[in-house]
């Protein structure tokens, strides 16, 4: 419990070095596949089609109405500006893991280099955080206070961490799909995290992706596909509580347990892809920073 309210006090204090790292991802924003998106002061070229009536004529192309002896009218699309939407699990089985970090403040930090990253490009930012119930929710707006409104939330979710404020058993991801479908009026980015153990959410995320760009985060844990080897070893379910002992030392028990985590994320690329939604995963021993910027900085993952 000491070491997430150290992680958490570290991550505040890394307020000026995550603004920086958030550039990148800011630039990803500009210049990778959500480049159209953003606002701008113009309109740009996107093709052209036939004259249909009603058409204004000053959108003729002259040039290819005289090589294909019709008339064609250009096509131009605007400029949006880019609304950036978290929907951030909080739910107790976000407290685990092996790795640098829990998933929990894993999470924290992907939500914050986002929120910084939506700051920089004056990007409307809103949020949902959710756990066995809504917790927190933010109408998307274009100002320094959602941000910090959204950072203060993070320092009270890293409270209930602390056992200082009781979190609420089981998940409500599907509620908060569903939240965010009604507080977003206009198409945007809406980056989902979480670690994904739940089920029920499938609709939910297919109908917020009909509408919105989704991006599903799978926080994960080096020991979900590699557990230590330190003998028999107990396991407490933090949603149940209940404790079962599993033989870390066994080979083929560990290759059994790598498998069905395999597996098991297999599902979840599928099932977020038949909705409509992108996906990444983002291990608590990796650097988000630089597992975001990439993301963001590869046009193929928009197509």
């Amino acid at each position: 419990m000491e070491t997430q309210q150290t992680q958490y006090q570290t991550l505040v204090q890394r307020a000026g070095q995550l603004r920086l790292q958030a550039f990148s991802i800011a630039e990803g924003f500009r210049s990778g596949g959500f480049h159209s998106l953003l606002k701008g002061h113009g309109i740009e070229f996107t093709g052209v089609r036939e004259y249909l009536r009603g058409d204004d004529v000053r959108t003729i192309d002259w040039n290819v109405t005289a090589r294909m002896s019709k008339p064609y009218v250009k096509l131009f699309e605007e400029d949006r500006e880019l609304v950036v939407f978290l929907v951030l699990d909080r739910s107790l089985s976000m407290n685990t893991g092996f790795g640098g970090m829990n998933r929990l403040e894993c999470s924290n930090e992907i939500a914050a280099l986002l929120a910084f990253a939506a700051e920089q490009i004056s990007s409307p930012l809103g949020a949902v955080f959710f756990d066995g119930a809504i917790t927190f929710s933010l109408v998307p707006k274009a100002s320094k206070d959602n941000v910090m409104l959204v950072l203060s939330e993070l320092d009270g979710n890293s409270s209930r961490a602390d056992g200082k404020k009781a979190q609420k058993a089981g998940s409500m991801l599907s509620g908060a799909l569903d939240g965010a479908c009604r507080l977003l009026k206009n198409k945007s980015l809406v980056v989902v995290v979480s670690d994904f153990r739940t089920t029920g959410y499938q609709k939910s995320m297919a109908r917020l992706a009909s509408k919105h760009d989704v991006l599903a985060i799978r926080v994960s844990d080096p020991a979900d596909t590699a557990l230590p080897q330190i003998g028999s070893f107990s396991f407490e379910d933090p949603e149940t509580r209940a404790i079962r002992t599993f033989p870390t030392g066994s080979s083929s028990f560990r290759y059994t347990w790598k498998q069905t985590e395999i597996e098991r994320r297999e599902r979840w690329t599928k099932l977020c892809r038949r909705c409509g939604a992108k996906t990444l995963v983002i291990s608590t021993d990796d650097d988000p920073a630089k597992k975001l910027k990439e993301f963001f900085a590869s046009k193929e993952n928009f197509l």
